[in-house]
């Protein structure tokens, strides 16, 4: 009676745990930090889940699905499996016996084990991991299109009004635009963000007519526009030339794909994300990179140089500073941080080398390479060792600096 009632409870108090955890983040970070959190939570177990459902369906035997490491914080067993979740949110794991040849395992299991499995069960297995981060990042890049938009030339939005010294109001606003408006045209001339400046700089001193959007309903406005060089901004002449200013900041408004368009887009964003990421990856495992971030870290200056830090990669305090600036600047820039995030996941755990889900895939094509018919070759992983030791040190002196840089340099707000 007693486990029962343990079991019963242990989902609520697990439930109870999250809500509190979120109250903490959102008191400390706003709103934007629990957000960005649980959607990191929800990649690692998008990652996993590629791994269980592989496995299940491959026929072998899955022990373990749990999201983070150290002590158990809530589980549960169904069948042969135990879920749960563990304090340090850093990751997660499937364990499938047999991941390698010199573990026990009991004689009747041994053909549900990782090492039983055939070569394309054991590449899939290895690989899910990474192909549920570009499923993952092909659903956001879906959803950015469909429901949100890309920025468009064709599209010139209001986002910001200039304050003239010496006047209550510019132009614009007392011509009546908002912040928010779409200029469609201009004396009957179609608005793009390469016209809009010579449409409005050539009638200084001249009605012009606009008409804007606004909450789906075109308006007509009219306004004159002021000579920039009888106005200041910040005790700054707005411009030493004869052209007209109506005191506004213009942004690239965001168009929607259609619900098919969306389709090719998403796999076209994908693949240039991809093969960004791939360069980018090349030039952080690059000695010169290395060098540099040995140099950020001893020089301050260096540390907060812009052009360094445009460059510099970022441990998962920085991604999730990152996130969390995305998320305060919009959706849009919220969910381009997740789905570029899920490409860098999703490429580094496919790198050749253990303890990574790559490693696994080379050491299984190396077996399949060296296997004769009926005579499976087994690779001896321990002569590996040293090479694996080394590489897990690059990957924590890796992380060692850019959490240091991130927590005493963090990198400037790339959406203001």
């Amino acid at each position: 009676m007693t486990s029962k009632s343990s079991e019963r409870r242990s989902p609520i108090l697990f439930l109870v745990g999250v809500v509190l955890l979120a109250t903490l983040l959102g008191r400390w970070g706003g709103w934007a930090l629990p957000v960005v959190v649980a959607a990191i939570v929800l990649m690692v177990m998008g990652h996993e889940f590629g791994h269980f459902i592989v496995a299940k369906k491959s026929g072998m035997q899955v022990t373990d699905f749990f999201v983070g490491f150290g002590p158990v914080i809530w589980s549960t067993t169904r069948g042969e499996t135990r879920y749960g979740v563990r304090a340090l949110l850093l990751g997660g794991y499937v364990k499938v016996p047999g991941m390698s040849w010199d573990a026990d395992v009991e004689p009747e299991l041994e053909s549900r084990t990782y090492r039983s499995a055939s070569y394309p069960r054991q590449v899939l297995f290895a690989s899910a991991g990474s192909f549920m981060h570009v499923v993952m990042a092909l659903l956001i890049a879906y959803a950015s299109l469909t429901l949100i938009g890309l920025p468009s030339s064709s599209r010139v939005d209001v986002s910001a009004f200039t304050k003239w010294e010496g006047h209550a109001h510019n132009a614009a606003q007392l011509a009546g635009i908002k912040l928010g408006d779409e200029i469609i045209s201009i004396n009957g001339h179609a608005v793009t963000m390469n016209n809009i400046e010579n449409l409005i700089g050539k009638n200084a001193g001249e009605q012009i007519t606009l008409v804007v959007e606004r909450a789906g309903h075109d308006l007509t406005l009219h306004a004159t526009p002021v000579n920039g060089a009888t106005i200041k901004v910040n005790g700054t002449v707005e411009s030493k030339k004869s052209e007209g200013f109506i005191g506004v900041g213009l942004s690239a408004g965001e168009v929607r794909s259609s619900f098919l368009g969306a389709v090719p887009a998403s796999f076209a964003k994908i693949g240039a994300t991809v093969s960004a990421a791939v360069h980018a990856m090349i030039h952080v495992f690059s000695p010169g990179e290395f060098a540099s971030l040995f140099h950020q870290v001893a020089s301050p200056a260096a540390a907060e140089n812009h052009h360094s830090q445009l460059t510099r990669p970022v441990s998962i305090v920085g991604a999730v500073r990152l996130g969390v600036q995305g998320a305060q600047a919009g959706t849009g820039e919220l969910l381009l941080i997740l789905m570029i995030l899920n490409i860098f996941v999703g490429l580094l755990n496919m790198v050749p080398m253990l303890p990574l889900d790559g490693g696994f895939v080379a050491i299984a094509t190396y077996e399949r390479l060296r296997s004769r018919k009926k005579v499976r070759y087994h690779a001896d992983v321990n002569r590996l060792a040293p090479v694996i030791y080394a590489f897990v040190s690059v990957l924590l002196v890796l992380f060692a600096c850019t959490l240091y840089l991130d927590i005493a340099f963090p990198i400037a707000n790339p959406f203001r």
